[in-house]
């Protein structure tokens, strides 16, 4: 594909229009590619897997409700982010409650063979990252979470946020900053 459309996304596309024209039983396939993905939003939202899995079941069920109005104009991981990102701050909104996915519990990013001593120096940097992110405002972490934990594009990201692609590099910046700030007085306290 030379117009700007890999493979995968023309597959989407493509099985979009076929789900579209009446064969809904390929929304499975779209399912299948997106799970994970939604689910682990739904985990840096909520916290616990129960609440994860329904709100990937609600994302997906939005989406298939208006898979009519996918135009193509965006990738249809964005569209489908931005359903689930919408969804999940509504909730949020009502729960008022956020935590970004640096904030996992240690027993998750604990590797089996490391020593007590790198495990020690893991868990300080990761508590080190999870404090300077804390310390941001919540559209910061976000803009965070989607741009290194979801590997999204800031033009991706303002698709899904409605935020601007400036204020979003901005966000993203500013909390470079304050992460290496927050790093480097890690570094010299355990020097």
């Amino acid at each position: 594909m030379n117009n700007g459309v890999n493979e995968a996304e023309f597959n989407d596309q493509l099985i979009v229009s076929q789900i579209v024209s009446g064969q809904k039983d390929l929304f499975r396939l779209l399912v299948r590619q997106y799970e994970k993905a939604v689910f682990g939003m739904g985990m840096s939202f909520f916290r616990n897997s129960e609440d994860a899995s329904d709100f990937t079941q609600e994302v997906f069920l939005k989406a298939f409700r208006s898979l009519s109005s996918f135009d193509g104009r965006s990738r249809f991981s964005t569209w489908l982010y931005k359903i689930a990102y919408n969804t999940a701050l509504n909730e949020v909104n009502r729960r008022k409650e956020y935590q970004s996915l640096a904030e996992e519990d240690s027993d998750k990013l604990v590797n089996s063979g490391e020593t007590p001593e790198r495990l020690a120096i893991r868990n300080a940097v990761r508590e080190a990252v999870q404090a300077a992110i804390k310390e941001l405002p919540e559209r910061f972490r976000v803009c965070v979470d989607l741009f290194f934990f979801y590997d999204r594009s800031y033009l991706e990201i303002e698709a899904i946020t409605g935020i601007p692609v400036n204020t979003i590099k901005s966000h993203v910046f500013r909390a470079k900053i304050l992460l290496r700030e927050k790093l480097e007085a890690l570094k010299r306290s355990i020097e």
